[in-house]
């Protein structure tokens, strides 16, 4: 299978690279990115790594670091089965091309949050509770994606898989994401998901 990998950031690419030069056998074959970041940096680095390809990719993988609700701990590797954008300001029902849930190939019962912003606290709590959720992850990107992949690479399966690298409801910040993040270049668990997943 023919898999487009997206890493958001320069340390996500770079640790990814690493982590595929080192992998033994790997059952898909792999084209790695780095998208850029945040949502239209993510959207135009798939629909242009799309638009490229000699052939069509059969699936995408978004990988990296993420925030996680309480419940999360550092170092867990979540594969969320939905995305949601939660700075989409749009009255119900009125654009549903943005504001549904995309369905993931992810196995764990959680939802991904997507938004141009970093989470704290407070506001991971005010998203889960707007959207009545318990159970979530945060990040930039992954939302964003999924409308590409919808849109330009013909609904192909889209997983993504990421490290949570804090727990803003704990109290860590912005501060413990770059420590965690800088310790942890090993992607090789994210990896061996996406061989689980597709």
């Amino acid at each position: 299978m023919r898999v487009l990998i997206v890493a958001p950031t320069s340390r996500e690419y770079k640790y990814m690279r690493s982590t595929l030069e080192g992998f033994a056998n790997p059952k898909h074959d792999y084209t790695l990115i780095c998208s850029g970041i945040g949502k239209a940096g993510a959207a135009a680095g798939v629909a242009t790594a799309v638009a490229k390809a000699a052939e069509p990719f059969e699936a995408v993988a978004v990988v990296g670091f993420a925030a996680g609700s309480l419940g999360f701990k550092q170092g867990d590797v979540v594969a969320p089965n939905r995305a949601v954008y939660h700075d989409c300001d749009v009255p119900e029902g009125f654009i549903p091309e943005l504001t549904d849930p995309y369905l993931l190939a992810g196995n764990d019962a959680v939802t991904v949050f997507t938004g141009d912003s970093f989470i704290n606290g407070s506001s991971a709590t005010n998203i889960m509770q707007r959207f009545d959720c318990k159970s979530a992850i945060f990040d930039m990107e992954i939302m964003a994606v999924a409308i590409a992949v919808r849109d330009y690479a013909a609904g192909i399966p889209m997983v993504a898989v990421k490290y949570i690298s804090d727990v803003p409801q704990s109290g860590h910040t912005e501060q413990s994401y770059d420590e965690f993040a800088d310790s942890h270049a090993d992607f090789t668990p994210l990896l061996n998901r996406i061989e689980q997943l597709l």
